[in-house]
């Protein structure tokens, strides 16, 4: 099966052709662990582990790392702001230290919920300080660097190709500067390889170096990290669209100049999940969390399905009721996948017949096509909906599709309908007061009545022949 992405260094859909054959070096922006991830940044990482199932449905052995950025950081991709892990450690009465650990747990239970495919390599950036420290010497020894006020900084004007993945402008660059400047900047777009001198006192993480006790800017942890792990010239880089014109464009610029070599062939980004007021923001607050939705009710699995609806480099809008669709959809698929599962064995693949072949190669075509898992979810339906497919072959088809899509199809289990089963008097009426609340469009009301049932081990799903329940 070959495969083709839209590459945003040329933004053109090209096949996709390795370096070394049948292998594939996947490098993946993780979090940065001061707060809880919100269901905003779960969208790359599920993304990203749809592109490396289907590499590895495709036959490529995949060698995928992510970073945790786990170091102090500013809250600006330009070296502006507050330190994210100080503001968090100050918040919540703890050390940097375990702010980092508790928010790298919390990352990779939310990562499991949603089955997403944990990494070959997780790179911490505390773990790696040794790395970044060497790429800046080369740096420095290449005379792509300059000290001033005790930071080392990227001279820009050394790196011609600075911004052409991102088609930034030098010029547009230098009228666009911030208001507030750094004045120890050459040039507005150099960018902090190493702080020894930063806006905060009593800095609480820092190490030596050849420029003084210090910490490394952002950028360079990227760089250094995947340089370790797949060496200086590999396959694909994600992350999100946010990250082109600054942190992506910046690392481009340190490893092309330290390696000496082209060092990505192409790049995938994601574009956002928004609510309806706008993008999700930490530092603004009342964003959501995977625990927010399982607090109401839903299953992780069902925001996977809402992802999967939705093409990754197309912005999503976030609603309740697109949820609502989603887990409707996703407990159907599982039902009825398990009620294939009860009338016999999958069909293999190589036994398809005709009709079986032409929807299973629909789907590769499909997911081939720059991942559009939005087709895949509607060949899945058309398959199930088909009358020239046995049951086997049903099941073995969706079995085989969802080695890409990761929606569990193999747990299917037919569940005991519990909704015949008697209530008591007052559950029977919170129920036919929150449907009352819905018909009167008071949201704030169903919820409440929702959450307080999900409280006594009844949770209700709404469907379009009313509400249904079952005990948890």
């Amino acid at each position: 099966m070959k495969v083709k992405f839209l590459n945003s260094d040329g933004r053109e859909l090209q096949e996709f052709k390795p370096i070394e054959n049948g292998k594939v070096g996947l490098y993946c922006c993780g979090p940065t662990v001061y707060n809880y991830a919100h269901i905003g940044n779960m969208r790359p990482y599920t993304f990203e582990d749809v592109l490396r199932r289907t590499l590895e449905y495709a036959g490529y052995e995949v060698n995928h790392v992510m970073n945790v950025t786990d170091v102090g950081h500013l809250t600006d991709d330009g070296d502006e702001g507050e330190d994210k892990m100080i503001k968090s450690a100050r918040e919540q009465g703890m050390s940097v230290w375990d702010i980092a650990e508790f928010f790298t747990k919390a990352f990779f239970h939310d990562t499991e919920r949603l089955n997403i495919n944990i990494p070959h390599h997780v790179c911490k950036a505390t773990e790696h300080i040794d790395e970044m420290i060497s790429m800046v010497k080369t740096l420095e020894d290449k005379g792509f660097t300059y000290t001033s006020g005790g930071n080392v900084y990227f001279d820009t004007a050394k790196f011609p190709e600075y911004g052409k993945m991102a088609g930034l402008d030098k010029q547009e660059l230098q009228h666009g500067a911030r208001t507030v400047v750094d004045t120890n900047k050459k040039n507005p777009q150099d960018f902090v390889l190493w702080f020894t001198k930063s806006k905060f006192e009593n800095q609480a993480m820092t190490w030596n170096s050849p420029w003084g006790v210090g910490y490394p800017g952002w950028h360079i942890e990227c760089s250094a990290m995947s340089s370790k792990y797949l060496g200086p010239h590999f396959d694909i880089h994600c992350g999100g669209i946010d990250h082109i014109p600054v942190h992506h464009t910046n690392e481009i610029a340190q490893s092309e100049a330290a390696n000496g070599c082209k060092w990505v062939n192409y790049w995938l980004h994601n574009e956002f999940v928004i609510m309806k007021n706008g993008k999700m923001s930490k530092s603004k607050g009342g964003f959501l969390t995977v625990q927010d939705l399982v607090d109401k009710g839903y299953d992780a699995m069902d925001y996977r399905y809402f992802l999967l609806a939705g093409h990754y480099r197309s912005q999503l809008i976030f609603t309740w009721e697109s949820l609502d669709a989603a887990r409707t959809a996703r407990e159907g698929l599982l039902k009825k996948t398990a009620q294939l599962k009860a009338e016999g064995v999958p069909v293999d693949p190589r036994d398809f017949s005709e009709a079986a072949e032409k929807v299973l190669k629909d789907f590769q075509d499909h997911i081939s096509q720059d991942l559009n898992t939005p087709r895949c979810l509607a060949d899945i339906w058309s398959c199930l909906k088909s009358n020239d497919i046995s049951s086997g072959e049903k099941l073995g088809l969706l079995l085989d599709m969802d080695r890409i899509l990761g929606l569990n199809l193999a747990e299917a289990e037919l569940k005991e309908d519990l909704s015949g089963e008697a209530l008591d008097s007052e559950i029977e009426a919170m129920i036919q007061q929150r449907q009352e609340a819905r018909k009167n469009k008071d949201f704030a009301l169903s919820d409440r009545i929702r959450d307080d049932l999900l409280a006594r081990g009844i949770q209700i799903v709404d469907s379009p022949e009313g509400p249904k329940w079952k005990k948890n």
